[in-house]
């Protein structure tokens, strides 16, 4: 395979990575102001867990194509994700919009493997593909959660959000 091809594999195991910093900052932001969803909460904290073994098995990845992760987008990545953190602190809905926020973002991370599979295939970079399908695994098992549970949680917001002196945004 073209050099031009593994170049383009290893700038997106970059943007995966970063895209899982991001993740990170994201799901612990959101996780630490959750106060009265106890279920979407537990699953979020074990999702950051499997974030966090994300990141590790991309950076074995990327130093198996004689790379390192990209500081620079790491770092766009946790100020993209402290900017949605303090944008969604202010919105009366927060519980609401944080969850159907990632719910996207686990669909754009869906995208992100489908890609990375299919590039480490014609590379032939088969531990790249085998790391990515898993990770494609733990990416989809949570949006399918977030999917099946999101009428749970705007049920219970709505329930809270009508009872006075309930807190139901977070």
């Amino acid at each position: 395979m073209t050099t031009d091809a593994r170049e383009h594999l290893l700038d997106w195991l970059r943007d995966a990575h970063a895209m899982e910093q991001q993740a990170e900052k994201m799901l612990k932001a959101q996780a630490a102001r959750i106060e009265h969803y106890p279920r979407l909460k537990a699953r979020i904290e074990e999702h950051i867990e499997e974030t966090l073994g994300q990141q590790q098995a991309l950076e074995g990845c990327i130093a198996r194509l004689d790379g390192s992760p990209s500081v620079v987008k790491d770092t766009m990545g946790k100020l993209a994700a402290l900017g949605q953190a303090i944008g969604g602190m202010t919105a009366s809905d927060e519980i609401v919009k944080g969850a159907m926020a990632g719910y996207v973002f686990e669909n754009v991370e869906i995208a992100s493997y489908t890609a990375l599979i299919a590039a480490a295939e014609v590379v032939g970079d088969h531990e790249t593909k085998r790391v990515c399908e898993q990770i494609l695994q733990q990416e989809v098992a949570m949006s399918e959660w977030l999917a099946a549970h999101l009428p749970e949680v705007v049920q219970e917001f709505l329930a809270r959000s009508e009872t006075p002196g309930v807190t139901a945004r977070k």
